[in-house]
Parts: C-alpha cells; structure tokens; sequence
C-alpha cells in the first residue's frame, strides 16, 4: 500500500517563495510509494490546526517551513505513531541542518522518498512542545525582536542582533538541574535538543537529539568587544571551550528568575512568568531524516 502524506507549506517562513513546491513535489516524490495532498497554511497556528484535523488520515505530515512550523506541526504529532518530514524553507532550519536533511528542497523531497525514519528527543517548557532549542535571555530577546521585523534571513537576524546588544543587559538565574542547583548571571540560557540555532551555530557542539537530555547551555555575561568572538566560537563548533560558556546536561529543569520575560521556543517568542519548568520527553517525535545523519 501507498503511504500517505500531507505536505503543510507556510508560504512566509523564511521569507522565501514556495510557488514552486507544489510542481517539485510531483515531480520529485517516488509516485509507487506515495500519494499526497498539499494544504497551505494562512496565520499563525494555522499549520498546527491542519496537522490537528489530518492526522489520522495520513502516515506522513511534512513540515514545508522552518523551525518554527516544524514546532506547529510535531506538536501534534508528537507521541503519535504518524512520521514527520520537513522540507526547510526557515531562516535558520536548525533542526533540519542537524538532522542532515538537504537544505536544496529537490534534494529533500528525494531524501522524503527514502523514509529513513529515526526517533527523537523532546520537551515540554510549561506544558508546551519544542523539538530543536528553547532558551531566555538575549536569544529571546531578539527572537521577539525579529518577529516584527519585515526582513527575514540570516543577515536580517544578525543586524538585529548588533543593535539590541548594546543595551542589553544580563539577568540572574537560579537553575535546578535534575536536583543541582546553581545560581548564574547570564547573557542567556538556552535548552539544546539538537547543537544548533540555525545557519550551523552551534551552542553545544555535542549534544544529542537521542540521549533522552537536554543541553543547559549558560551563556555568561562578556566584554561586549568579544561579541563576534562568541559569534565565531559557535560557527566554528567550538563553544564547549570558551570560559563564557557552561553546560550541563540533564532531563528536569527549572529556572527562575526575578520578573517575566521572553522565551522562545524553536525561534518562537512568548512572553512566561518567573518560573519555567522543562521536561525532557525521550523518544517522542517519528521524524525523516537525512543519508548522512549519524545518530
């Protein structure tokens, strides 16, 4: 039998054209092994909503988007037997760049063909769902920031971010880690599933999808002169090794702070209170998966 799949494509993430898709898709995905229907989202929670409404009638729902609509659509799948697959049309693709899966959408469409499926880790930050990174703090921050921006892409988050750094200042954290507790000062906290943002920055250069943990990255306060220092260490992998950078692994984390602010989730902004919770949901999410991805 032919597996079926639902492709949910966000015509503005990334702030690419996706015309063309739909006549990729035909062209590209294996008609023996697959028949499809293709829905185009048209808001926020939109996609999430046709995942919701679909997901018993199809064996593979694909995310056409970026982090943040992979974060609508394995929200619904998570826990599910139904597969995800991800065609990325993001500004960063974190999650996809990780995995290994092509960022050229002919080659990621052959690459959905294969179905070589793999499980991942998950969690919930107060009861909601984020698959690839969620962090507080300067990240936040400027996630917020970007989302009203009208540009988007690599160099768009890069001029928003050499603007709002100037002003910005750290906060203190008091952090439980499956029982530790420390106290930092931070530039910010962000919470790895995967190693990466997005664009191949990557925060904790070691950090697993299928170890059932969830990387503490601290990032703490530093001269403002080094700010493309701590760019590069990350684009370079080797953030591990700086002084400004602490991580610690674990499955239960709470962190509280002095007043409510930014999070985001997967590159998403909300506004949380003084107390965020995580918990580390191993297994969770059925996803395609890249030829070279090496779990």
């Amino acid at each position: 039998m032919k597996s079926k799949v639902l492709f949910i494509i966000n015509p503005i993430s990334g702030g690419k054209n996706k015309d063309g898709v739909p006549a990729l898709i035909k062209k590209h995905l294996d008609p023996a092994k697959f028949e499809y229907r293709i829905d185009i989202s048209t808001g926020v929670l939109h996609a999430q909503q046709l995942a919701q409404k679909n997901l018993k009638q199809f064996d593979i729902i694909v995310a056409v988007g970026g982090d943040g609509t992979i974060n609508e659509i394995a929200s619904v799948i998570a826990g599910t037997d139904t597969t995800l697959g991800v065609i990325p049309y993001g500004s960063g693709n974190g999650l996809s760049r990780f995995l290994s899966i092509p960022m050229d959408p002919e080659e990621a469409i052959k690459t959905l063909s294969q179905t070589r499926t793999e499980k991942i880790d998950a969690a919930k930050l107060n009861g909601k769902w984020f698959f690839n990174m969620a962090g507080m703090g300067f990240d936040a921050h400027i996630s917020e920031v970007f989302s009203h921006d009208k540009n988007r892409g690599f160099w768009a988050y890069i001029k928003s971010s050499f603007k709002e750094v100037m002003a910005y200042k750290p906060a203190t954290y008091s952090i439980d880690i499956d029982g530790q507790q420390i106290h930092r000062e931070a530039f910010m906290l962000s919470f790895a599933n995967s190693s990466q943002y997005g664009n191949n920055a990557h925060v904790s250069p070691y950090a697993s999808v299928q170890d059932g943990l969830f990387d503490v990255c601290v990032i703490k306060p530093f001269p403002l002169w080094k700010f493309v220092y701590m760019g590069l260490i990350m684009f370079t992998k080797t953030a591990d090794k700086s002084k400004y950078v602490e991580i610690i692994r674990g499955k239960h984390i709470t962190v509280k702070r002095d007043a409510e602010g930014p999070i985001h989730l997967d590159g998403e902004p909300m506004v949380m209170g003084t107390k965020i919770d995580i918990e580390v949901m191993p297994a969770a999410l059925n996803i395609i998966v890249g030829d070279s991805y090496k779990a």
